[in-house]
């Protein structure tokens, strides 16, 4: 008998969205933690190779396995949460992260800083997966706003800190840096998972009506998915995209040195600061509006129609950013302008991914489509090698901007029309 309540036991009451709305708060809160183990790296790699001399390839191969370990896992990371919940994943997340930096405060040799990375990426992996997916799980009605708003915390949290990580190497030493705020970071990620949840059936609203968008009601299980050649061209144009902007977040200051502009003062909007704190700070304000704002757009004119926008505008701002970026005041507005043209994919493929293959399995789903991030990462070392090998990055850039307008030209001509039809078909069935 307690058998049949339970079966027939009616679906949770809807909740206020203000419930929503504070979940969310707490996932970009723990997202504001994680973003600095990826955009604060790029301050340390100077002084690193300043203190033990190894060439820039091999300490940026750290960066890479970080960012390889952070998404190639969140496909597993993503079946715990789908199975057990946010909490205990965004917990373990915390710990990880937490420890890969106090190795890196301690590390004295190249393995030591791949070791620290790779248990940052999978600490800082766990987390981002898990608040993306309940993103998209709590907001089925504003999927792409739900995502970028969360994508936002990990694309613009590390903003407010540019200046006092570089303050901090300055006074007391890349070693300690690392530790301070690795520790700290990871602290706050602990206490913030014992506030998240998922949502259970019936306590959200039912999928969005809008013509523009194209959303499933079939729930896709992850190994149907990957059996799925439209996940490919989307795997295939987040990669694409993908490493453009990876190989700037990593190579900022780099190139900033190379084109000897890092130290230049630049004045914009009454604020002076060197060209590369500058940029940096620009570019992670902007690189986190973007994903609100994209994921804002492409919940009313559509994902595809939102990506041939936004790719496009990154071809060309990568490539105006190698013509004019010589300039400090240039270098300043263009590299801003291409992080905001790059950051709305980490809004676009999730919601896309979610609305072709249904919310059940959105965690893990939208996980496998995430290490395409991974993949991209892979080809930032080349970068470094193809800049070491001329002499100069003329060849990265060009070949950035040229694969942005190929993705840019492949979500509407090949993906609307192809997921239109996979999305009927699904209806269908």
């Amino acid at each position: 008998m307690t058998e049949m309540v339970q079966a027939t036991a009616p679906p949770a009451a809807r909740v206020s969205d203000t419930f929503r709305w504070t979940q969310l708060a707490i996932g970009v809160a723990a997202m504001v933690m994680i973003a600095n183990y990826q955009y604060g790296w790029t301050f340390f790699v100077p002084d690193i190779q300043k203190k033990f001399g190894w060439d820039r390839a091999s300490i940026q191969w750290a960066f890479t396995l970080f960012v390889l370990f952070e998404t190639w896992l969140v496909p597993i990371e993503g079946w715990f949460v789908d199975k057990y919940g946010p909490r205990i994943v965004v917990l373990i997340g915390g710990i990880l992260c937490a420890i890969g930096w106090a190795i890196n405060a301690q590390a004295t040799s190249l393995n030591g800083y791949y070791l620290g990375m790779i248990i940052a990426g999978i600490g800082a992996g766990g987390v981002y997966g898990t608040c993306v997916g309940n993103a998209l799980k709590w907001f089925p009605d504003k999927r792409g706003l739900a995502a970028g708003i969360t994508a936002a915390g990990f694309g613009a949290g590390s903003a407010l800190t540019v200046a006092p990580i570089q303050a901090m190497i300055k006074d007391s030493g890349f070693q300690t840096t690392f530790l301070y705020f690795g520790l700290g970071q990871g602290i706050i990620i602990v206490l913030l998972s014992f506030f998240l949840l998922a949502p259970k059936s019936g306590q959200v609203p039912m999928v969005a009506q809008n013509a523009n968008l194209v959303q499933s009601r079939r729930n896709y299980q992850p190994t149907e998915v990957l059996r799925q050649p439209i996940f490919w061209l989307m795997y295939f144009m987040f990669v694409i995209v993908g490493a453009g902007g990876l190989m700037v977040t990593a190579n900022l200051k780099p190139i900033a040195v190379d084109w000897k502009i890092d130290s230049v003062p630049v004045t914009l909007i009454g604020v002076t600061m060197t060209a590369v704190t500058f940029a940096a700070t620009i570019d992670r304000v902007l690189n986190g509006l973007t994903r609100p704002f994209f994921g804002w757009i492409s919940d009313n004119i559509g994902r595809e129609n939102t990506m041939f926008i936004a790719f496009g505008m990154e071809g060309i701002g990568i490539w105006a950013l190698y013509m004019f970026g010589h300039d400090p005041i240039w270098f300043v507005i263009l590299s801003g302008f291409v992080f905001f043209a790059w950051g709305e994919i980490y809004s676009l493929f999730p919601s896309t991914c979610t609305d072709t293959f249904g919310p059940k399995f959105a965690t893990t789903n939208a996980g496998l489509l995430y290490t395409a991030k991974g993949t991209a990462a892979l080809l930032v070392p080349i970068a470094n090698y193809m800049q070491q090998t001329a002499g100069n990055w003329d060849n990265v850039f060009l070949i950035a901007a040229g694969a942005n307008i190929l993705a840019s030209l492949l979500a509407i001509l090949a993906l609307k029309p192809w997921r239109k039809v996979v999305v009927e078909k699904s209806g269908a069935s």
